[in-house]
């Protein structure tokens, strides 16, 4: 069942009215939108342009270690804001790890995602 309604006429002054409601919507946008960008200078040709620095992708699992005076190795997330400097890691590696001993982070708990028993 439609909530829209059956006739053409109807649908026609329905179709009408979103068509002026959307271009209402898309001026005020536009308004809005004007005072906040900023003044742009010309382009740079691109040779002379500086690359972009691409950031690696971050890793679904990781291991990083920490530790004062000796290191202590522990298993994150890859989006673990604990997790500081990690070196990536398979999701089988992970397991693997922690069946191992190395420890699970316990901020993030990776052993409960990857099923640790």
């Amino acid at each position: 069942m439609s909530d829209l309604p059956p006739d053409l006429d109807r649908l026609r002054t329905l179709e009408t009215w979103l068509a002026l409601s959307l271009k209402r919507v898309r001026e005020e946008i536009a308004a809005a939108e004007r005072p906040t960008q900023p003044r742009r200078s010309p382009r740079k040709p691109a040779a002379a342009r500086p690359a972009v620095a691409r950031r690696e992708p971050t890793p679904d699992w990781g291991i990083s270690s920490a530790g004062i005076g000796r290191s202590v190795a522990e298993i994150h997330r890859g989006d673990c804001f604990a997790g500081g400097v990690m070196q990536p890691l398979s999701a089988e590696r992970a397991r693997a790890e922690l069946a191992d001993g190395v420890q699970p982070c316990g901020v993030c708990r990776p052993d409960r995602v990857l099923n640790r028993t």
